[in-house]
């Protein structure tokens, strides 16, 4: 199962982690968000064990790490890599193409 981010645990959890993070950054009410939420459960539970954190985060909920990232539409999903965003997705996307990102940013 994928984590649940908070603006309380987002440094210590995604900025100061010791491996690569996903955070999905989602909505209750988004319609594309409820397709994408599945793919991303999936992958969490493909990729437990391996040197990678993958995770969500309700804007609605926490509203100050959305902000400081500009999430301006969701779903958005953001790669860290060394506490640091290295590619953003916006939309929809596939199940192929999440695992392409995953596994560049694993190498």
């Amino acid at each position: 199962m994928a984590q649940a981010f908070t603006d309380a645990d987002f440094k210590q959890e995604v900025l100061d982690a010791n491996v690569p993070v996903l955070v999905d950054f989602w909505a209750s009410w988004c319609g594309p968000c409820k397709l994408l939420g599945p793919i991303v459960e999936e992958l969490a539970e493909e990729y437990k064990g391996k040197p990678i954190k993958i995770g969500k985060m309700e804007v609605d909920e926490n509203e100050a790490t959305p902000a400081q990232y500009q999430i301006m539409s969701v779903p958005t999903l953001i790669f860290f890599k060394n506490g640091q965003p290295v590619q953003q997705m916006i939309g929809m996307q596939t199940k192929t193409d999440l695992k392409a990102a995953l596994e560049a940013l694993m190498a």
